[in-house]
């Protein structure tokens, strides 16, 4: 009875992973579809932000106040204008300049500079004072940012204004996982997914309104813009699902098992695309580049895995510790922080499951 409880819920558990690495993959695949003027041919990102957002914003809204399924957090004025307020404009910041690399960029290159998003995370950390300085990772970072210009030199098809608009999205989003660690735990909030898209999502449409209003808007008015009511609700859809399907991972996993299955959707998300998308030519340069950051990333892993562990190790007896087994693989900021576009998952789905578990 006992093994048979044991295989179910190994069961569960890989099915959550292998859900959420489809529909991580997924989202990402159908944005650039979508957005590529080769196929679908629908080249405003911002719009597409703005789609995803007003969507989520309208289910978390259905779900919260008219079918009353999770309750909202107690948000004052003060907590919003100070905390949700600026979150929500790095987070439009990021979805805006993540989607527009798609216009410019492979998804595979791209996958292979979210390898920064680490790096990216620790200067800003560290420019908050979040996070102290340290030699290991500091070299750790050094090893990724190393692979990442010996991919960029190898990509064929490298563009200045799509690369630049990848790295400004990852900076985006490393401000946007250090404010939600440094803002809202000051405060000691802490959102689900339901409550981060109540809160967040029309937020971040507000912000987004401003750009797409002086350079979208003028561009649907003078050419041709198709649009197809399943595409955009299914592509909605799947960006919202892949939220959810983050928070059955987080609750059924650990740091360690989290941290894996991004490594391997990633190099899954990197085959899919060549093969969907044949423009997406990689060579091995590209492949060599992205091992090295990768050997950093799973370095920089290991190490954070472990100032957990060890951090918590003395507070807790042995019995706890095995009863508890996924708690204590988590931080005290690994409080939930929503997915986005901007590190091309979706508007509601990105790398980065918290400001250490993921890197998008």
């Amino acid at each position: 009875m006992a093994t048979k409880m044991i295989n179910k819920t190994l069961f569960l558990t890989y099915f959550c992973l292998f859900i959420y690495i489809l529909l991580s993959s997924g989202v990402i695949l159908y944005n650039k579809w979508v957005l590529s003027p080769k196929y679908f041919n629908f080249p405003l990102p911002i719009t597409l932000t703005m789609i995803h957002m007003g969507f989520s914003g309208a289910v978390a809204f259905l779900l919260i106040r008219i079918l009353k399924v999770v309750s909202p957090v107690k948000m004052t004025f003060e907590i919003y204008a100070t905390c949700v307020v600026p979150i929500s404009a790095f987070f439009a910041s990021s979805l805006w300049f993540g989607n527009t690399a798609y216009l410019h960029i492979s998804v595979a290159f791209i996958q292979m500079l979210k390898a920064l998003m680490p790096v990216a995370t620790f200067v800003v950390a560290i420019v908050c004072g979040t996070e102290k300085a340290r030699c290991d990772v500091f070299l750790n970072m050094v090893l990724v940012s190393v692979g990442v210009v010996i991919s960029s030199y190898g990509e064929i098809h490298f563009n200045v204004v799509g690369t630049f608009y990848q790295v400004t999205g990852i900076f985006a989003e490393a401000l946007r996982l250090v404010l939600t660690q440094v803002l809202l735990q000051k405060k000691g909030l802490s959102l689900n997914p339901i409550t981060s898209l109540y809160y967040i999502a029309p937020c971040s449409f507000v912000f987004l309104f401003v750009p797409w209003y002086l350079l979208e808007k003028p561009a649907m008015e003078v050419s041709q813009i198709q649009f197809n009511f399943w595409i955009f609700f299914s592509n909605a859809l799947c960006a919202l699902a892949l939220n959810f399907s983050i928070f059955l991972v987080i609750g059924r996993t650990g740091a360690v098992t989290i941290r894996v299955a991004g490594v391997l959707k990633d190099w899954i998300l990197i085959a899919l695309s060549t093969v969907i998308f044949p423009e997406s030519t990689i060579t091995g340069l590209n492949i060599t580049g992205y091992a090295i950051a990768l050997c950093g990333v799973v370095m920089y892993n290991y190490i954070k895995v472990k100032d957990v562990r060890a951090s918590q190790q003395p507070t807790e007896i042995i019995p706890d510790r095995i009863t508890k087994d996924w708690r204590f693989e988590k931080r005290p900021s690994d409080i939930y922080a929503p997915l986005n576009a901007g590190n091309n998952e979706g508007s509601i789905g990105g790398n980065g499951f918290t400001s250490d578990i993921e890197r998008r």
